[in-house]
């Protein structure tokens, strides 16, 4: 046993000083790479630094898991089918307090941060705010001292890479991984065996007693793949384990030999096909069965990971709720609940009302949808081929559950049947929400609205069975990444005037609000945006080759393409106001760049058509000189999170203009916000949170609120008497229709009308179009008063203190996972 501890070792291996960090990157060139250090190019140079932060993250991280195991600290898993983790180069090197020693380094290698991290490729691992959201999370983590894992799977292709055709989403292949990963440790010495399909079998135990057991199953191995997750200065690393599928059995050598040299590798392609791509297509059974093994894939190597731990520990099992949490970040992992049932009682032999009260205080469940048609179901069929063993738990659950609500509420069969997990009808499903309900001490929303929404609408039947048992916690970002990193300039102005706490305690933000008035920081704030929008026409030009102007209004609708968030109305507007030019050049005062990104899901054919729609009117506005003095539109392919950390910091109005009601939270709100953006939205997610931080007078509220958006349901919504009794909406829908978008085309975008029509305008667009529209207006005449309009960019990002994730993390370690932070060893 080496008697050096792990400070000497890395002391040998190099401090954080320039000189240190350029040996250990030439080392890495020669030791890693096998390359000539004397004959870098920009990718070499960035894997070598990545390597070499790197060591300096492995140290600190062994030292964070001594602590946690010398403490006995309770930790916490997070579990998620996705993390949005971006790039880790400017992150990593702001977190370990380097940033200007490594900017120095690069300047040696005639590189700058900018550059490296260039070469660096997207992690791949989420799609949208689900994902992203598990990502701050994991760094407000590290960044407190909350001890804690994030689980999910290391996808070897991301949700896909999107590029624009002829106006149209094509899809292609995201190979992140192509070239490696250097952020990430291989821990094959901890793998797991992952069970699938197979069967159920009774039999009866040497004690006596009858039990059950899984027989005649598949085996796939789960490979843990750590990437570390360093807090802000603070030497703690947490990391994010990911699970990569391997075959049990690499190769039939028998077949192999017999000439079958195909199916010689079918067990190996099979297998690792679990954790190919984030997402496959479940518009096939093929897709659906095989997000279900993905799902529980991931949850079965964390359950038997979490055990490993607690094992270790040599307590009795009714201690395992005082040394873990498990968060369910929605509904994917909520396998785990009768997962870990059956390890407690089929493994470890303990009774099934022993494990159930070790289950119930284990889980929480974070719910991020207010749609019933958003809740994640799975064919009874489809799920007794996969998890046989599973679906008796879940049926001895159901039924054990079903007898307390038969108790509580006598005689009411109608509720009995909307509470079952396991739906009673022709094709039977499992309600996957109603199992993470049942089986968690407490269930969350994402905002206060969500919070009661869910209350009142899916959940009521569980409210009124479990009072106590609901509550929300509204989401945050993380202002390392969203400010700290992303902008630069203001970064450092708000630095210069109040100090830097505010980067680890985002409430000091409100020191701003003094600020303004005053004319002359005004004056820096507006040039910080500026540059920023100048940083962004280069981005454009030189990775799309789209041209933006500089000094336009930067109105921007970036996220997820989805009916629901409501893409389509911005467009309204859009054509609205080349209506409005078309008759009148002058009749817009003001000149608007609408930016657009997202993507939409392979199989979401109006989304897709949606996307179509937005490129074809920017087509034709973009080239019509009559009204490109005053309107532009340019969509910005293949969103991700290193594009968005370009947008956001330009922006001027933020677009979150969901129909209320139907956004859980949003988190790109929050971020607009922070960076000084106004938001023009609806009462909807955690706009109202916003809007009560920020004041109302500084955002552009419009439409029906979600208690309006009820009743206009309920008494009757015919969208075709809007249409018809507003003239620029009947303009613009005809514009749409009539081919002018579209080369004279009039059936390409009769797809999207009907859905307003004859589909009967399911998110309400042509209803909030009118106040949409005056609220637009109202948007133009304040940008004219550049003072008022910089007044309320300032207190925007004042304003935004609530919203970090540090401030939703403390939320859940105090009111949900029992957790402190905690101070490492020394």
């Amino acid at each position: 046993m080496p008697k050096k501890d792990i400070a000497e070792f890395l002391e040998e291996i190099g401090g954080m000083d320039v000189e240190s960090l350029v040996n250990c990157v030439c080392r890495h060139h020669l030791s890693y790479l096998g390359r000539d250090y004397g004959r870098t190019d920009l990718f070499s140079l960035y894997q070598s630094l990545a390597y070499t932060l790197r060591d300096r993250l492995v140290g600190n991280w062994i030292k964070t898991q001594r602590s946690y195991y010398n403490q006995r600290a309770k930790s916490v898993y997070y579990l998620s089918l996705e993390f949005l983790t971006g790039k880790s180069l400017a992150s990593n090197t702001i977190s370990l307090g380097v940033e200007k020693e490594v900017t120095e380094v690069l300047e040696k290698f005639g590189v700058t941060l900018d550059e490296a991290e260039g070469a660096e490729a997207d992690a791949g691992l989420g799609n949208g705010g689900l994902g992203r959201l598990a990502s701050c999370f994991l760094d407000s983590m590290a960044s407190l001292g909350i001890p804690g894992y994030g689980y999910g799977i290391r996808y070897e292709y991301g949700i896909f890479k999107q590029a624009i055709e002829n106006g149209e989403q094509v899809e292609a292949p995201d190979d992140w991984l192509h070239s490696g990963n250097p952020w990430e440790f291989n821990r094959k010495g901890f793998m797991f065996t992952v069970r699938l399909y197979g069967r159920e079998e009774q039999y009866t135990h040497e004690d006596g007693s009858v039990r059950h057991r899984w027989a005649d199953s598949a085996k796939v191995m789960a490979v843990p793949v750590d990437m570390l997750i360093p807090g802000y200065r603070n030497g703690n690393v947490i990391n994010m384990r990911l699970w990569e599928a391997q075959p049990a059995r690499r190769f039939n050598f028998d077949l192999f030999n017999s000439g079958d040299y195909i199916r010689s590798m079918e067990d190996a392609v099979r297998s690792q096909t679990i954790s190919k791509v984030l997402y496959p297509n479940d518009r096939l059974s093929e897709g659906r069965e095989l997000r279900l093994v993905q799902q529980y894939f991931f949850v079965s190597a964390t359950i038997q990971d979490m055990m490993r731990r607690f094992m270790k520990l040599k307590l009795d099992f009714s201690e395992l709720p005082n040394r873990a949490v498990v968060q369910l970040n929605e509904t994917h992992p909520a396998i785990a609940i009768p997962e870990l049932m059956r390890i407690l009682i089929d493994e470890h032999m303990l009774n099934w009302d022993v494990a159930w009260r070790i289950c119930r205080r284990t889980f929480a469940y974070t719910n991020h949808t207010v749609m019933p048609e958003a809740l994640e179901t799975w064919p009874l069929d489809m799920m007794r081929k996969v998890l046989p063993r599973h679906v008796s738990i879940i049926f001895e659950i159901n039924r054990r559950f079903m007898e307390d609500v038969k108790s509580r509420f006598p005689g009411d069969e109608n509720r009995l049947k909307r509470m079952s997990i396991v739906e009673d009808s022709d094709s039977p499903q499992v309600r996957m929400a109603w199992l993470a309900v049942v089986g968690s001490f407490i269930v969350n929303g994402v905002s206060a609205l969500h919070g009661e929404l869910i209350k009142k609408s899916i959940f009521q039947d569980f409210v009124e069975m479990y009072p106590g048992r609901f509550t929300s916690v509204t989401n945050g970002i993380t202002p390392r990444r969203w400010l700290r990193q992303c902008n630069q300039p203001l970064s450092e102005l708000i630095t210069e005037k109040i100090g830097e706490d505010w980067v680890t305690d985002l409430a000091q933000l409100r020191k701003l609000e003094p600020l303004a008035e005053d004319p002359e920081f005004q004056d820096r704030w507006y040039k910080c945006k500026l540059k920023e929008k100048q940083r962004l026409v280069e981005y454009a030009r030189s990775e799309y080759g789209l041209y933006l102007p500089a000094d336009w209004m930067y109105d921007v609708h970036v996220k997820r393409i989805h009916e629901y968030k409501r893409q389509l109305l911005n467009v309204l507007h859009a054509v609205t106001l080349y209506c409005r030019l078309k008759k009148d050049p002058n009749s817009v005062t003001v000149p608007r760049l609408k930016i657009f990104a997202g993507k939409a899901a392979p199989g979401y054919f109006i989304a897709k058509r949606i996307i179509r729609l937005i490129n074809s009117v920017g087509a034709v506005v973009n080239s019509d000189s009559a009204v490109n003095h005053k309107l532009r539109i340019a969509f910005m392919p293949n969103y991700r999170v290193s594009q968005a950390e370009r947008i956001i910091p330009a922006t001027d109005l933020s677009e979150q203009i969901s129909l209320a009601g139907t956004e859980a939270s949003g988190t790109g709100n929050m971020k607009f916000a922070l960076n000084g953006a106004l938001t023009i939205g609806t009462l909807d997610g955690a706009n109202i949170e916003i809007m009560e931080e920020v004041g109302r007078e500084h955002m552009f509220i419009f439409g029906m609120d979600a208690d309006e958006v009820g009743a206009r349901r309920h008494n009757g919504y015919n969208p075709s008497e809007i249409a018809s009794t507003d003239q620029e909406l009947a303009e613009a829908l005809h514009y749409i229709g009539d081919g002018t978008f579209s080369e004279g085309d009039r059936e390409l975008f009769r797809p999207i009308l009907d859905t307003l029509f004859n589909g009967g305008d399911q998110y309400m667009v042509l209803a909030d179009y009118r106040s949409y529209v005056d609220a637009q207006d109202r948007v133009d005449e304040l940008w004219m008063d550049c003072k008022k309009w910089l007044r309320s960019s300032i207190l925007n990002t004042a304003g935004s203190g609530h919203f970090s994730s540090d401030r939703a993390i403390m939320d859940y370690a105090r009111n949900i996972w029992g957790v402190r932070p905690m101070k490492m060893d020394k």
